[in-house]
């Protein structure tokens, strides 16, 4: 599966996440994820899958908890649909050595 790092290794074991109660990433439209996007690309481009098709309330779940700031989302959504921004200061990613 493309989500992971070598050995299926997770990104997440390499950042600690300073989390806001605040989510910094957004839908602008839901709309457009139920009636226009097929194939959902944004749950399976995010490398620390922020991003789900939630089946029952048929919407995209945002978990902006797991988010490494790489800024990949803006650019994969082929609507471009999501809001992206880093997170307030001091919160957000800090990578470890």
């Amino acid at each position: 599966m493309g989500n992971f790092l070598k050995n299926n290794q997770s990104p997440l074991q390499y950042v600690t996440i300073e989390v806001d109660e605040e989510s910094h990433i957004e839908i602008k439209e839901k709309d457009v994820c139920i009636t226009e996007c097929e194939n959902k690309p944004c749950t399976y481009y995010c490398p620390t899958r922020v991003y789900s098709w939630d089946q029952e309330s048929n919407k995209i779940k945002i978990d902006y908890t797991r988010c490494i700031e790489c800024m990949a989302c803006p650019y994969g959504c082929p609507y471009r649909n999501i809001n992206w921004h880093f997170p307030r200061g001091g919160y957000g990613v800090n990578y470890q050595l």
